[in-house]
C-alpha cells in the first residue's frame, strides 16, 4: 500500500480531506433526590451521567450500501472476538428485576478505544479512495453479534459462513458464543474479490485483522458452518457435520407480522407547591444553584478532550474564565473554510412524571432553543435523533411513552423538521429491596443541522459591559408553570403545574428572527431558559462573563418564585444599547415580543429588582461560588483535593486574562501555498494516536507538504525519513499509554537498531528540524532529543537517565483546559519573532508535568533558555500554581527545545490553536478576525522560513 500523502485544496478542503467526523458533545444530564408521587411510587431521579452526541458529513456517493451479489465476500475487520455482551439482547427483552441476574452480568459489554479508532482509519481510508473503494457495503455489530450482522449484510442473497475464520482473542470460546456475543469495534464488510487485497494492505498498515467469512452464493439462506469440525470430520474419515445454522433469511429478515401491544394507561396528577412563605429569594437560590441539573458541569468538562481533531469550533466552555455553558456544539467542515455543522440537546425527564406530552414538546423546544444560538442554514435543514429511555412494559409507562412519541410528531410537523434516526433504552425500571424502582420516562433530541458560518456562533457569555442590554423573549406569552421545575425538585415536591408549549408557529418564528439577528451580528450573548429558570439563566450569562447586571423584571401577575424560576420556554439576548432599537423592530416585524429586562454592569454585582422592589443585591462572585459547589464537591472524588481547593479559591478572584501580542499574526503568503515545490514534513503516528490531521493541516497552511506516516511504514520499510526536512510526532495515546506516556512508542524505536539509526541519523543532519506535541513531547523527551545530547549525557538505545520525562499531572487526572502561555527567549527556531507575547492555548494531557532526574539537567536548561514556553497566570506571570499550570511543572515549564533551536517538544497544542476560530474566547483588544489565523500559525511559518 502506498503512503498516504496528505493534501488539503484551500477551494475545497472536504473533498481532498473525506468525511470529518466532530467529537463528541459531552452534557451532563443529572438529577438528584428521590421521590414518591402522589400514587406511592417510587421514581429515582436519574443519577450523573455524560449523554455524547456526534455529528459528521458523508459522501453522497456513500449514503446507500451496494447490493450483495454472487461471488462478494464476507468479510469482518476489527478487534478480535471475546466472550463479551452474552446476556445483552435476552436481559434487555425482559422487565428488570425479573430475569435471571447472570443475564445482566453478562450483558455487560467493553469498550477498546484504540481498536476503534484503528477501524475508523480503515474506513476512512477506504472512503477516501474514492471510486476504487474497496466496500460494497458495511455494517457496524452491535447487538446480537454476529448472528445478528451477517445474516443482514448478507440478504437477500444468502452465503456459507464458516465460524472458524473468525478472529478470536479467547480460544476458548464456544461455537455459540462467537456467533452471538456482542464485542464491539467490529464491521461486517461486502468486498469484490478483485478489492481484497487493497482492502488487507490498508488492515495491515492500521494493524486491524481482516478475516474473510465466506462469500455469496444465491442459495437466499445463512448457513453456518463449523470449519473445525468439518476439517475434523475429513480427516477422520467420517460424514461431514451438519451446519450450525440453516435458516431461509426471508424467514427472519422478510416481511415479518407486526406486533400489537397493549398498554394500560395510567392516570397522573400531582399536587399544588407548598413553599414555606417565610423561605427567601436567597434560601431558594442557595437549593436550586446546587442542583446537578442546574449546577456547573466543571467535572464533567475538565475530564474530557473537547479540541481533538483541531475542528471543533464551539466546545462546551465560555467566556474568559471558560465556564461549562455552551449551549450548542459547532463542528468546522474543514480547516480551510468557514463551513460545518452544529449539534445541541434537549431533554427535560421530570417534565413526563406529570405531563409526558409537555415532555416530549419541551424535550424538541430545548435542542431548539440551544441550537439556535449558531448560524444554520434553515430551520428546514434541522433533523435529530430520538433517544428514548421508558419502563415500557410496566402499566402506564408504555401508554406514557407513545403519548410523548406522537406529541413529539406533531410539533416537529408544525416546526417542519424531522427525525432520522435514534435508539431506545425500555427496561428503564429495577428491583430493588421487593420495591420496583423506574427512572422518570425521558426523551433527549439531539438536533443537528448544517453551518454556513461558524464564525457566526453566540456564547451565553456576556460581553459589552455597561452597553450590553438584556432582552427577554418569552415563548410561553406570560404563563409560568413550577411545576417539575428544579424549585420543585429543591424542596423535594413536583408540583401539578407543568410548563409546556402551547404555540409551536411561535418558536418557529423566534428561531427565524433569531437567526436573521444573528446574520446581522447583531446579538453579542444569548442563552435559553432551561432548569432553573429565568433568574439562573440571567445568572449563568453573568457568571461567564465574570461581571454583574442590574435587572428590573415585571412579574405580571405571577408570583416571585413563577416570575423568576418557572422553566417555560424563552431566550435571553444581550445586544448593544445602540442596536436596541434595531433589534425590537425587527423582532416587531417578525411578530415576536421581547421585554427589556436589565442592563450589563462592569462592577461584578448583581441587583435584581421585581416590579420596582429590591430583591436581590449579591456579589456575583458569591451567587457563583454557590453555582459551582456541586461541581467542585464532586471534583474531590476524582481529583487531588488539594489542587480542587486551589481552582476552588482561586476563582472567586479571577479576572479575564491579560494577553499580549508582539506580533500581528497573519497568513501565509500565497506564493508559498501556490509553490510547485515545498519542504516536506512526516507527520509520524503511532496506535493511539489522534492529533495528526490537525498536525497535517496547521503544517500544510504555514506551506509545508505533509505526509502521514505510519510507525508501520518505517518498521517495514515503506517510508525513509532522509526523504524529509521535518518531523511531527503528534498526540494522543499510543499503545494507551498503559506503560506510562509514550513509553511504548519510545520502545518500538529504541529497541529496533535499524529504525533507531535511521532517527539519529535524521536527527543530526543540520538542515532537518522536529516538533512533538502532547504524547509526541513526552517521546521526544524519551528519545533524549529535547534537551539533546549536549545538555546532561549522550544519547542511545537504552536512553539516558539524566535526561527530563513527562509524569502524572499533579491534580492525578487527564486535563483538557484552554490555558494562558507565555513565549520567552530562546534558540528555538518555531518561535523566532514571538518572543514576549503571553496568549492562550489547548492543553489536553494526563502526564504533562516535566520531570528532571537530574538538577543539573534542569539548571542548563534555565541557563540556556531551553524552556522556550512557560505556564503563566491571568495577570501574565510563570506559575506553578494549579490550575493556570495543568500538571504541576516546576517553573512552568510546557516546552523544551534543543540548543541549536531545531528540536522542538511542548505539551499544549498549537495544531489545534492555528485558526481564531479554534479559540473558544480572546481578548477584543486583539482586534483579529475569528476567520483568520491565530498568532500559534507564526509558529509553522518560522519553520517554513526556516527551511527556504
Amino acid at each position: 500500500m502506498p503512503l498516504e500523502k496528505i493534501l488539503i485544496d484551500a477551494s475545497d478542503g472536504a473533498s481532498d480531506y473525506g468525511n470529518k467526523f466532530g467529537e463528541p458533545l459531552i452534557q451532563g444530564f443529572t438529577r438528584n433526590f428521590g421521590s414518591r408521587l402522589p400514587n406511592g411510587e417510587r421514581r429515582e431521579w436519574l443519577k450523573p451521567i455524560m449523554f455524547s452526541g456526534a455529528i459528521g458529513q458523508i459522501d453522497h456517493a456513500h449514503i446507500s450500501k451496494g447490493d450483495p451479489e454472487v461471488g462478494m465476500l464476507v468479510v469482518k475487520i476489527g478487534g478480535p472476538a471475546y466472550r463479551i455482551g452474552m446476556g445483552g439482547g435476552a436481559a434487555s427483552s425482559m422487565v428488570s428485576g425479573q430475569n435471571d441476574a447472570e443475564l445482566d452480568f453478562n450483558a455487560v459489554q467493553r469498550g477498546d478505544a484504540e481498536m476503534a479508532q484503528k477501524l475508523y482509519r480503515v474506513i476512512r481510508a477506504c472512503a477516501e479512495i474514492g471510486e476504487k473503494n474497496p466496500i460494497i457495503s458495511i455494517h457496524d455489530q452491535g447487538a446480537g453479534g454476529n448472528c445478528n450482522v451477517v445474516k443482514e449484510i448478507i440478504y437477500p442473497k444468502g452465503a456459507e459462513i464458516d465460524i472458524r475464520s473468525i478472529v478470536v482473542g479467547d480460544h476458548t470460546l464456544s461455537v455459540l458464543e462467537i456467533w452471538g456475543a456482542e464485542y464491539q469495534e467490529q464491521d461486517a464488510l461486502l468486498v469484490k474479490p478483485e478489492s481484497r487485497n487493497l482492502l488487507q494492505s490498508l488492515c495491515e498498515r492500521e494493524r486491524v485483522s481482516m478475516a474473510v467469512l465466506g462469500e455469496i452464493d444465491g442459495s437466499g439462506k445463512i448457513v453456518l458452518i463449523d470449519g473445525a469440525a468439518v476439517e475434523h470430520a475429513k480427516l477422520s474419515g467420517l460424514p461431514p457435520p451438519l451446519p450450525v445454522v440453516d435458516l431461509e433469511l426471508e424467514k427472519v429478515l422478510g416481511d415479518m407480522p407486526q406486533k400489537t401491544f397493549e398498554f394500560k394507561r395510567v392516570s397522573r396528577s400531582g399536587e399544588p407547591l407548598d413553599i414555606a412563605p417565610e423561605v427567601t429569594l436567597m434560601d431558594v437560590l442557595k437549593r436550586v444553584l446546587k442542583l446537578p441539573s442546574v449546577c456547573s458541569k466543571r467535572f464533567l468538562t475538565t475530564k474530557v478532550d473537547r479540541c481533538v481533531t483541531g475542528l471543533v469550533a464551539q466546545q462546551q466552555t465560555v467566556g474568559p474564565l471558560q465556564l461549562p455553558l455552551a449551549d450548542v456544539a459547532v463542528i468546522a467542515q474543514t480547516y480551510t473554510d468557514l463551513t460545518g455543522g452544529a449539534c445541541a440537546i434537549g431533554e427535560q425527564p421530570i417534565k413526563g412524571l406529570l405531563n409526558p406530552e409537555a415532555m416530549a414538546r419541551l424535550a424538541v423546544g430545548e435542542a431548539l432553543t440551544n441550537l439556535v444560538w449558531a448560524k444554520v442554514t434553515s430551520l428546514a435543514d434541522v433533523k435529530a435523533s430520538g433517544n428514548w429511555m421508558y419502563a415500557a412494559k410496566i402499566d402506564g409507562e408504555g401508554a406514557d411513552m407513545y403519548d410523548a412519541a406522537v406529541a413529539m410528531a406533531d410539533c416537529m410537523i408544525q416546526l417542519g423538521i424531522a427525525i432520522d434516526g435514534g435508539k431506545d433504552s425500555l427496561s428503564m425500571a429495577a428491583q430493588c429491596d421487593g420495591e420496583l424502582v423506574k427512572a422518570p420516562g425521558n426523551l433527549v433530541i439531539s438536533a443537528y443541522v448544517t453551518c454556513p458560518d461558524i464564525t457566526l456562533t453566540v456564547t451565553p457569555d456576556v460581553k459589552l459591559g455597561k452597553d450590553g442590554v438584556l432582552l427577554h423573549v418569552d415563548l410561553a406569552k406570560g404563563k409560568r408553570r413550577l411545576g417539575c421545575s428544579a424549585l420543585a425538585q429543591a424542596f423535594d415536591q413536583i408540583g401539578n403545574d407543568c410548563p409546556d408549549i402551547e404555540d409551536v408557529p411561535y418558536l418557529k418564528k423566534v428561531f427565524e428572527v433569531v437567526q436573521e439577528l444573528l446574520s446581522e451580528r447583531l446579538i453579542s450573548a444569548g442563552h435559553d431558559i432551561s432548569d432553573g429558570g429565568l433568574i439562573v439563566t440571567i445568572l449563568e450569562m453573568a457568571f461567564a462573563g465574570n461581571c454583574g447586571v442590574n435587572l428590573n423584571i415585571e412579574s405580571k401577575d405571577n408570583d416571585l418564585l413563577q416570575t423568576l424560576f418557572a422553566e417555560e420556554l424563552g431566550l435571553v439576548i444581550e445586544v448593544h444599547l445602540d442596536d436596541l432599537d434595531l433589534v425590537k423592530q425587527k423582532l416587531n416585524a417578525a411578530g415576536v415580543s421581547a421585554d427589556v429586562i436589565g442592563q450589563v454592569t462592569a462592577a461584578p454585582e448583581i441587583e435584581l429588582l421585581v416590579d420596582g422592589e429590591v430583591r436581590l443585591k449579591e456579589r456575583t462572585s458569591d451567587l457563583r461560588d454557590l453555582w459551582e459547589e456541586t461541581s467542585f464537591q464532586l471534583e474531590e472524588l476524582q481529583r487531588l483535593k488539594s489542587c480542587v481547593k486551589l481552582e476552588k479559591e482561586g476563582l472567586k478572584s479571577r479576572t479575564s486574562p491579560l494577553w499580549h501580542l508582539s506580533f500581528t499574526p497573519k497568513f501565509t503568503d500565497k506564493k508559498l501555498l501556490s509553490a510547485s515545490s515545498k519542504p516536506k514534513v512526516a507527520i509520524i503516528r503511532e496506535e493511539g494516536s489522534n492529533s495528526d490531521r490537525e498536525m497535517s493541516a496547521a503544517f500544510h497552511a504555514a506551506g509545508f507538504e505533509p505526509w502521514d506516516i505510519t510507525m508501520s511504514d518505517l518498521l517495514n520499510q515503506k517510508a525513509d525519513l532522509m526523504e524529509f526536512r521535518g518531523i511531527a510526532f503528534v498526540g494522543g495515546f499510543s499503545y494507551a499509554d498503559v506503560l506510562d506516556s509514550a513509553k511504548g512508542w519510545a520502545a518500538s524505536i529504541r529497541f529496533n537498531q535499524p529504525l533507531i539509526q535511521q532517527f539519529q541519523e535524521f536527527y543530526n543532519r543540520p538542515d532537518t528540524f522536529s516538533l512533538g506535541v502532547c504524547n509526541g513531547c513526552q517521546l521526544m523527551a524519551l528519545l533524549g532529543w529535547v534537551p539533546g545530547p549536549d545538555i546532561g549525557g549522550s544519547l542511545g538505545a537504552g536512553g539516558d537517565m539524566s535526561q527530563p520525562r513527562f509524569t502524572h499531572n499533579e491534580s492525578g487526572r487527564f486535563e483538557c483546559r484552554f490555558i494562558s502561555v507565555a513565549i520567552g527567549d530562546s534558540p528555538s527556531i518555531m518561535f523566532k519573532g514571538m518572543e514576549g507575547s503571553t496568549l492562550g492555548i489547548w492543553s489536553a494531557h494526563g502526564e504533562g508535568r516535566a520531570f528532571f532526574p537530574d538538577e543539573n539537567v534542569l539548571s542548563d536548561v534555565v541557563k540556556y533558555n531551553l524552556a522556550p514556553l512557560r505556564y503563566c497566570d491571568d495577570a501574565n506571570n510563570v506559575t506553578e500554581v494549579y490550575p493556570f499550570n495543568p500538571n504541576g511543572s516546576p517553573l512552568g515549564i510546557a516546552a523544551l527545545c534543543s540548543p541549536n533551536g531545531r528540536h522542538l517538544a511542548l505539551m499544549p497544542h498549537p495544531e489545534r490553536s492555528f485558526m481564531m476560530w479554534q479559540y473558544p474566547w480572546y481578548p477584543k483588544e486583539w482586534q483579529v478576525e475569528k476567520s483568520g489565523p491565530s498568532p500559534w500559525l507564526r509558529m509553522f511559518q518560522n519553520a517554513r522560513e526556516w527551511c527556504s
